[in-house]
C-alpha cells in the first residue's frame, strides 16, 4: 500500500502537549509512525502549516438544520435526509472527522456515511431523546398541536415515556433502532417554551432503569441537564456526559470529579438562540428570553468546571446554531479559561475517550486512525482556525 508523509509541519498529536516539528506517516489507514525525517511513497508538504488528529463534535443534529419552527412545518418530511447529507459535509470540511448526533439521526444516515453513499464524518448516534410526559423533548403546545423536533418515524421511535417499566421499553426500543448512547432529558431546557431549564425532569428510579438497560449492552447515557438538581440526579444514577450544565453548582462539580463525568458544554448553543431572534425566527418570546437570561451563568458555570478539573469535551448543539459553525465554540472555551492546547484537546482526545474511541482516533500516534487534519498557520489561532483548515484526511483518504 502507499506510504504517505506529512512532511514538514508542527504537529498536535493531541495529548496536549504544545505543537512541534515532525512528521507524519500513513499507511492502509493508519499512522505508522511520528518523527524527523521521514521518507514515503507520496509527499504532502506542510510546510507552514500544523497537523491536527481529526477534530470532534460531541453533540450535533445532523438531521436539523434551523430552529424557526415555521419553516420546518413547510418542508416535506424526506427533505430532512437531504439536508443531513449537506450538513455532514459542511461539518466534514471543518476538520470535524468525528461527531455524536444527541438525536434526529437513525441508522440509515449512520449507514450511508459507512457506505460512502454520503460524505461526512463518522457518527455515534442516539437516534431520538428521551422525555417524560411535559419535559423538554415533549413536543405538545397550548394549541393541542404537538410539533415534534424530531418526528417519529419506523427508524426513529417516539420517546415521550414516563415511569421506569416505560423507560425500560423505549431503552430496548432505541437499541434496537441502532442507538450506540442513549441521550436524556433530566431537566427543562432553553428550546422548550413550557419548562424551565432549572426543574428537575425523571425520578432516580426511573434514571437508574435507563443507565441499567444501556449498561448491560456496553453503552453509556448522556444528560441533557442544565439545572443543578437534574445534573445531581443524572451523575448520581451514572449518567456518563453532562451537556450543557448551564447551572452546574459546587455540589455538582464535586459529584462530577468523584464520579469522572464528563461536561460538554455546548457554550454556542444560547449564542445562537439569541441570533435566532435578533433575525426573526419564529421563536417564541419566552425561549429567547431564557436564552439572554442563561447565556452568562452558562459561562460561569462553564469556567468553574474547567478550573475544578472536570473533564470537558467539545459539544456545539449544531442545529440551534448553523452547521457548518461548529468551530466558534474553541474560543468561547478558551473565554472560560482553557488554553488553546486544553481547547484542542477537548476537541479530539478527551472526546474521542468521551466516546470510547481512544484507542482508534483523537491522536497523532502509530496504531491510530489516519484522521488528520491540515491547518495553515497556527493552530492555536482559534478565532481563525475554520478559514485555516487546509486539507482533511479521514482514515488515510483526502476528503476535503
Amino acid at each position: 500500500m502507499t506510504r504517505t508523509v506529512f512532511a514538514g509541519g508542527q504537529v498536535f498529536d493531541g495529548t496536549g502537549a504544545d505543537p512541534a516539528a515532525g512528521d507524519v506517516a500513513v499507511q492502509d489507514g493508519r499512522i505508522v509512525e511520528v518523527g524527523s525525517g521521514l521518507d514515503g511513497d507520496e509527499v504532502v508538504d506542510c510546510t507552514g502549516a500544523t497537523l491536527l488528529p481529526g477534530l470532534f463534535d460531541c453533540h450535533v443534529h445532523v438531521s436539523v438544520s434551523e430552529i424557526n419552527m415555521m419553516h420546518r412545518l413547510f418542508k416535506p418530511f424526506s427533505y430532512q435526509f437531504f439536508e443531513a447529507a449537506q450538513n455532514l459535509r459542511k461539518t466534514l470540511e471543518l476538520g470535524i472527522t468525528t461527531v455524536r448526533d444527541a438525536g434526529g439521526a437513525d441508522l440509515g444516515i449512520k449507514q450511508a456515511v459507512d457506505d460512502g453513499l454520503i460524505a461526512g464524518p463518522r457518527m455515534q448516534i442516539s437516534v431520538n431523546a428521551i422525555s417524560q410526559t411535559g419535559g423538554h423533548g415533549d413536543a405538545w403546545l397550548p394549541s393541542s398541536h404537538c410539533v415534534p423536533l424530531f418526528t417519529p418515524h419506523p427508524g426513529r421511535p417516539a420517546t415521550v415515556v414516563d415511569g421506569p417499566d416505560e423507560m425500560r421499553k423505549i431503552a430496548r426500543t432505541l437499541m434496537r433502532a441502532g442507538a450506540e448512547v442513549l441521550k436524556v432529558h433530566t431537566t427543562g431546557g432553553v428550546l422548550s417554551p413550557g419548562d424551565d431549564p432549572r426543574h428537575s425532569q425523571f425520578t432516580p428510579e426511573e434514571l437508574a432503569v435507563l443507565v441499567t438497560e444501556a449498561t448491560a449492552q456496553g453503552k453509556y447515557v448522556m444528560a441533557h441537564a442544565q439545572g443543578a438538581e437534574g445534573i445531581k440526579n443524572a451523575i448520581r444514577a451514572g449518567i456518563r456526559s453532562i451537556e450543557h450544565g448551564i447551572y452546574l453548582d459546587d455540589e455538582a462539580i464535586d459529584l462530577m470529579l468523584r464520579n469522572g463525568t464528563w461536561l460538554v458544554p455546548t457554550l454556542v448553543a444560547p449564542i445562537n438562540v439569541i441570533r435566532a431572534g435578533k433575525a426573526g425566527a419564529a421563536l417564541p418570546e419566552v425561549v429567547v428570553r431564557k436564552a439572554e437570561e442563561v447565556a452568562g451563568i452558562h459561562a460561569e458555570s462553564v469556567r468553574k468546571a474547567a478550573a475544578a478539573g472536570v473533564r470537558i469535551a467539545m459539544g456545539t448543539d449544531a442545529a440551534v446554531g448553523p452547521h457548518g459553525t461548529n468551530l466558534e465554540e474553541l474560543p468561547l472555551m478558551a473565554a472560560c479559561g482553557m488554553s488553546p492546547a486544553q481547547v484542542l484537546t477537548a476537541t479530539t482526545s478527551s472526546a474521542a475517550q468521551l466516546l470510547g474511541y481512544d484507542n482508534d482516533l483523537g491522536k497523532l500516534a502509530p496504531g491510530y486512525r489516519a484522521d488528520v487534519v491540515v491547518v495553515a498557520g497556527d493552530a492555536y489561532d482559534l478565532d481563525g482556525l475554520k478559514d485555516n483548515v487546509r486539507e482533511v484526511w479521514k482514515d488515510g483518504v483526502r476528503v476535503v
